[in-house]
């Protein structure tokens, strides 16, 4: 048996859709209590005034998972004080980690904007991500490579007219009207977009945040608030082994079957998470209704105090709820009945929302 030569361009991807069936008695199924799972989540989500808030403490744990996914580590700690410190005392991960969610944030905005998931809104989240302008793949010499052996894994498309050909297949199986189940044909964009690898660098998180698009696109979440990436990064090695077994026997059951099931864990996951962040938030805010002046409490007080475990004077004042001085004497006043804890970072006093820190720091939320 001749052993498959990784190191030769797959200029020869097939378009969209696959020509073997996707949908059979095993993935319709998987996908019913998939979708069952993220309408509960969707649905719950529906019903929040507060919608925004959670969105940003989950898309946060989404960008820190996909990110680990490529060995691009930060700790809990580092990842949220640097929401709120100067970008100078922020490590490399970490300023990947924010750049993940300020690219997810810029697809959603475009995609709300376009109605479409295009391949230049795919090519801007890229950019956002890496910080540069490279585009799509335009020269050879792009491979993959084992990093315990250095062994080339896999060689992507080469030829620039293969790769616009396949990018722009892409983008129309992406928005198409069709009968197939949403679910199932994300599973398939997603391998194909991660076969193309159009870019240089950050392909995995670009696919990772197209997969969340979609699900809005499709209308199964008003908002990207699926903490997709963790299941993926708990099976990491399975996920690349079923890519690569995908690849080379065009079967495409047990790749969607992973997929499904990554979409209905997390749903569950996501949506117990923003269970005890809406409990966590009911109980801070009957315990400052109680503890704090009646001049100092407002419900847009402690609503910031959720969009991120820490804050400080500026955002008060930024959020319009107090000028400087007051600002000031309402987080020392949070920090009195135990809501906050302060401490020094630098030149500046943080204040920390320890219960919010633990909760998304917590990996067994779900």
């Amino acid at each position: 048996m001749n052993t498959p030569d990784y190191s030769k361009p797959f200029n020869n991807l097939e378009l969209l859709p696959p020509k073997s069936e996707i949908e059979t008695k095993e993935t319709l199924s998987a996908a019913i209590a998939a979708n069952r799972e993220l309408a509960r989540l969707s649905g719950f989500c529906s019903l929040l005034p507060d919608e925004p808030i959670l969105l940003s403490a989950i898309v946060l744990k989404e960008a820190s998972a996909s990110s680990e996914i490529e060995n691009i580590i930060t700790t809990h700690d580092e990842l949220y004080r640097g929401l709120v410190t100067s970008s100078q005392m922020i490590d490399q991960s970490t300023k990947e980690v924010l750049n993940y969610r300020s690219a997810l944030y810029k697809g959603y905005n475009a995609l709300q904007n376009k109605g479409l998931l295009t391949i230049n809104t795919i090519t801007e989240i890229q950019q956002e991500l890496e910080m540069n302008t490279a585009g799509v793949r335009r020269t050879p010499g792009t491979s993959l490579v084992n990093d315990l052996t250095g062994e080339t894994i896999y060689t992507p498309p080469d030829n620039p007219e293969v790769i616009t050909s396949l990018l722009t297949n892409l983008e129309a199986y992406i928005n198409i009207e069709t009968d197939i189940d949403p679910l199932i044909q994300m599973a398939v964009a997603h391998y194909q977009f991660e076969l193309i690898h159009p870019f240089y660098d950050g392909n995995g998180r670009t696919g990772r945040i197209i997969n969340v698009l979609f699900l809005v696109h499709k209308g199964l979440l008003e908002s990207p608030v699926l903490y997709l990436s963790s299941y993926i990064n708990r099976n990491k090695s399975r996920y690349y082994h079923l890519l690569q077994n995908l690849r080379m026997t065009s079967s495409w059951e047990e790749w969607i079957l992973f997929m499904l099931k990554a979409v209905e864990v997390t749903s569950r996951e996501t949506l117990s998470i923003i269970r005890s962040i809406v409990e966590l938030m009911n109980t801070t805010t009957e315990q400052a209704r109680k503890g704090l002046p009646n001049t100092s409490y407002s419900k847009e007080l402690i609503e910031l105090l959720f969009v991120q475990p820490y804050t400080k004077i500026e955002y008060i004042v930024a959020a319009g709820i107090a000028e400087r001085r007051t600002a000031s004497k309402y987080l020392k006043q949070l920090a009195e009945l135990g809501i906050l804890e302060s401490y020094k970072v630098g030149k500046e006093i943080l204040y920390i929302n320890r219960g919010l820190f633990e909760l998304l720091g917590n990996e067994n939320a779900g």
